[in-house]
């Protein structure tokens, strides 16, 4: 991913979250924690997580790999066998 990229996706979360959060109009009340914490806490992670695998694979300069099998011949044009190859 290029760095705009991951400075779009941050600013695209950053911006979901900040919704989600001035969106609510009702009247704040006293009572336990539920579910809310957990599911924020899951939705950071996973966001968290996502950026770091994504950033972690090959960049995207020359396009995205091919691989297919080509077939294998021998010294004396023989076939041996197919062998995966990517470009």
């Amino acid at each position: 991913m290029s760095i705009k990229t991951k400075i779009a996706a941050v600013a695209l979360a950053a911006l979901a979250v900040t919704g989600s959060i001035v969106t609510t109009t009702s009247q704040a009340e006293a009572k336990p924690l539920g579910w809310g914490w957990g599911v924020g806490a899951g939705i950071a992670t996973a966001a968290i997580v996502g950026t770091a695998i994504a950033a972690s694979n090959e960049p995207y300069y020359y396009g995205y790999r091919r691989c297919g099998w080509v077939a294998q011949y021998n010294a004396f044009g023989q076939y041996v066998g197919r062998v995966r190859t990517c470009y």
